[in-house]
């Protein structure tokens, strides 16, 4: 079965906080949103923290692997297919299989 994703050198563990904010798309502050995470085909309720067109930062503190599919389901979007991307202190960066419109 293939799939759409592929590990590669931007998947890290996230143990060092940024220096500097090489990202190049904005950034939706969201901290009131929350949304439906699919791990494992068990659902759980997450705070957003930040979104944008190509991934989303959610609080969660569960037990995930950097490079695992997921799902979110966010209020206004629907599900969206995903791979886990990094994994820090409570927080998780998910990279959405396509980009929002």
């Amino acid at each position: 079965m293939s799939s759409r994703f592929h590990l590669h050198g931007g998947m890290i563990p996230r143990t060092v906080k940024r220096m500097f904010d090489e990202r190049s798309e904005d950034r939706l502050e969201a901290e009131s949103q929350t949304a439906v995470l699919t791990i494992r085909g068990r659902n759980h309720i997450v705070t957003v923290l930040n979104l944008s067109r190509s991934g989303v930062m959610l609080r969660y503190s569960g037990e995930a692997h950097i490079g695992e599919s997921v799902s979110v389901q966010l209020l206004d979007r629907g599900t969206i297919s995903a791979q886990v991307r990094w994994l820090r202190e409570g927080q998780m960066g998910v990279y959405f299989a396509n980009p929002l419109e």
